[in-house]
């Protein structure tokens, strides 16, 4: 069975692997080597999917220690950056000649840079924003956020990707919230964690990855979710938001709602290779166990 992917409130939050030409995306981190996984991976899909990537890092790193946490451990984007896929650049170099930033300039500047790489023969442009700028710059924080929350149009069926990423350590706790909540796309703060969440259909969605690591967490939450919903007995699992499914993660699926007697139906929403593996695996012998499939508009 399939249907058509919606896009709700319920799909804010998502692994990076699944931004699409114009996502706006927000994440955090309050580390200094974890910031640099999200960004890494962000760059390499990039330049995989013939995109051109512009990075801006935090103020005060130095521009050769950006290169080295992109490229370890195998200087794979050495080639891209010799030919210009890859640019290191600043939000002062961004609204330059202006000295003070004003969202126009900013925006103006990501547009024209949008249309000189389509016209550079590259399928798009993605940028990741680190928001020290903002102190750098000595920018007011209303101005930000207002840029943040008023950008649509440099996204709307355009082929530019942004992500801005947000120093817990910099910035309070209500404005990090307030910027979470104002970013259409929220990301994963690191790469192979697992995050399950009730949505307000009350299913339970899994988001990132269900890898052996995980298997556990994965198990558990379903065990929980199915005990939550015996009242009713119908529960349904998303798995749509997932960059990886294990065997043995699938396994232990269709385990729990085989041993879930007291269910008249769970219903397992997954994409093309998600459905399957489920199937290769013996889905179809499940009782109450109906696996839907969901189409990607990408």
């Amino acid at each position: 069975m399939s249907t058509p992917a919606s896009d709700t409130s319920g799909d804010h939050l998502i692994p990076v692997q699944h931004l699409r030409p114009g996502d706006h995306a927000f994440v955090s981190y309050g580390d200094d080597e974890v910031r640099w996984e999200v960004v890494t991976a962000f760059v390499r899909l990039g330049l995989a999917r013939g995109e051109k990537v512009l990075v801006l890092p935090c103020p005060g790193v130095p521009g050769e220690e950006v290169l080295a946490r992109i490229d370890f451990p195998s200087h794979s984007t050495a080639l891209a950056r010799e030919r210009g896929q890859l640019v290191l650049s600043s939000m002062r170099e961004v609204i330059a000649p202006d000295a003070e930033f004003t969202a126009a300039r900013q925006m103006a500047r990501l547009r024209a840079e949008t249309e000189r790489a389509t016209a550079e023969g590259y399928t798009g442009l993605r940028a990741f924003i680190d928001m020290g700028w903002v102190a750098a710059l000595g920018a007011d924080v209303g101005t930000m956020a207002h840029r943040e929350t008023h950008a649509d149009a440099l996204f709307a069926g355009r082929p530019y990707t942004e992500i801005c990423a947000y120093d817990r350590r910099r910035f309070d706790r209500e404005t990090v919230a307030a910027m979470e909540r104002a970013h259409p796309r929220a990301l994963l703060e690191r790469l192979g964690s697992l995050r399950a969440v009730r949505d307000a259909e009350d299913a339970l969605r899994f988001i990132g990855e269900a890898d052996a690591a995980n298997r556990a967490a994965f198990t558990r939450s379903l065990e929980i979710a199915l005990a939550r919903t015996a009242p009713s007995r119908r529960l349904t699992v998303d798995l749509t938001r997932l960059h990886f499914l294990s065997v043995g993660c699938a396994t232990a699926l269709l385990a729990g709602v085989s041993g879930a007697v007291g269910h008249e139906l769970v219903e397992v929403r997954c994409d093309r290779g998600q459905a399957r593996m489920l199937r290769r695996l013996g889905a179809g012998a499940v009782p109450r166990l109906a696996a839907t499939e969901v189409v990607r508009p990408w």
